[in-house]
């Protein structure tokens, strides 16, 4: 007789402990059923450490990925005009990409429909710095989304509560478990969220460093490689760029500042690192957006966008749209500001050669500029400038970082923090390249 097969947890438990292969069946059984509550976290518990220990091929990890990504609700952007490409950042220190990406791509015809988070860590993310923009609203239903898509060729929500509910249940859990760094639960974490959420083709910005989740070059290349399988396999075209988070990307640490500084870039003034990123992310938009093919067009196109100010008036238009005052980009008064600043200045000449972008970002947090447990209220208006990036030279006397504060206690020892951030040495120190690798398929393109 034929019938439903019947599956036991134990048995699935004991297949992955012996290093089997899980079939896509099994693997659907478990997300089911730890969503709707019948199967227990201390036997997911068990299966985690089981995938921490023997992993997961990229059957198994796909497999997770598609069971994740519609375990609640998914999104439907098929009322978009065009193709929807999507950019994903696996996280760091003064990683400010999306807030210049999107106008940036935008306003060359790339369609964006963002859906971004709030951030756990240094500093708030794309979420909480965009609310630092007064009467700027991120909760945007979904009719009125796309309208905003189809409209003005841009629009940043924040993501729907159920959306992708076995991957905060899962996250959860593999916190409190040490297994939070296995290689396939990383990947199907990332990838179930951006296929949930309705593109058609996926860039992964994969960060590695010292302030990174990914610490060495060749993690950073693994994950990279094994989420472009992933996305690919669920017919998302995905590419990936390994980049350097050995020190923060940008100048601004915070959240309002971190804008400040996108419109510095959107204006033409910004650090050349960031602008670096953000021309390449988006000339690989405008490409597979089948807008621009050849790669050196595109780029001119969007330098073009740039100095013309049509990408700083795309920033303004979105703002609008959704609610915020656009005068922000003139005048940066209208952003929440820090009662106390405090300059920190260099003890003598030298070069820079190292900075710890974690002290700084933890520093940063604990200023109020991020959270350490959900609940935490982010204060907008503090944060760290920093003026002088690896293998710059310095004067002695000369300012190298300010520190924004609303707690006047806080700020020596700040000082103190920023100072042990950074290294100097007398002699010149080489500057670190921003995009080290690009992952397309099988190939991988090293810069």
């Amino acid at each position: 007789m034929g019938g439903d097969i019947v599956f036991f947890m134990t048995d699935i438990i004991e297949k992955k402990k012996r290093g089997l292969k899980l079939s896509k069946e099994e693997i659907q059984f478990v997300i089911d059923g730890y969503v709707n509550g019948s199967i227990s976290d201390y036997q997911i518990s068990a299966l985690l450490m089981a995938i921490y220990f023997k992993g997961m091929d990229e059957d198994e990890t796909t497999n997770l990925t598609m069971a994740m990504a519609y375990s609640g609700e998914t999104v439907d952007l098929s009322e978009i005009k065009g193709i929807k490409v999507d950019k994903h950042s696996t996280g760091g220190i003064a990683d400010t990409t999306t807030l210049v990406l999107v106008p940036l791509a935008s306003s060359v015809g790339v369609k964006i429909a963002k859906m971004s988070g709030r951030g756990l860590g240094h500093t708030g993310g794309t979420i909480d710095k965009l609310e630092s923009i007064p009467g700027f609203c991120c909760e945007l239903d979904a009719k009125t989304f796309i309208n905003s898509v189809n409209t003005i060729g841009a629009a940043i929500t924040g993501q729907s509560k159920n959306l992708v509910p076995a991957d905060k249940m899962l996250y959860a859990l593999r916190d409190v478990t040490a297994t939070v760094d296995s290689m396939p639960l990383i990947a199907s974490s990332i990838m179930s969220k951006k296929i949930a959420g309705g593109a058609d083709k996926i860039i992964l910005d994969v960060k590695f460093g010292s302030g990174a989740f990914m610490k060495t070059f060749e993690d950073a290349l693994e994950l990279g490689r094994l989420m472009v399988k992933i996305g690919n396999r669920a017919e998302r075209e995905t590419i990936a760029y390994i980049t350097d988070m050995e020190q923060p990307l940008g100048l601004a640490i915070g959240n309002a500042i971190e804008v400040i500084e996108a419109i510095e870039v959107l204006k033409g003034s910004g650090h050349p690192d960031l602008l670096t990123l953000c021309l390449e992310f988006a000339a690989e938009m405008m490409r597979m957006a089948e807008i621009e093919s050849d790669k050196s067009k595109a780029v001119a196109k969007l330098k073009d966008s740039i100095d013309t100010g049509k990408a700083l008036e795309k920033f303004s238009e979105i703002i609008k749209n959704q609610g915020g005052n656009p005068k922000v980009i003139q005048d940066y008064s209208l952003f929440p500001q820090a009662k106390y600043e405090l300059e920190v200045t260099a003890a003598q000449d030298g070069y820079v050669s190292k900075i710890d972008g974690v002290r700084l970002g933890t520093t940063a947090m604990k200023l109020g500029a991020g959270r350490q447990k959900k609940d935490d209220v982010i204060d907008p208006a503090v944060g760290i400038w920093i003026y002088k990036k690896v293998g710059d030279e310095v004067n002695k006397g000369e300012v190298f970082a300010k520190i924004l504060a609303n707690d006047r206690a806080k700020l020596d020892w700040a000082k103190d923090e920023v100072k042990e951030a950074f290294e100097f040495d007398l002699k010149p120190t080489e500057k670190r390249k921003v995009i080290w690798a690009k992952i397309t398929g099988d190939k991988i393109a090293k810069f």
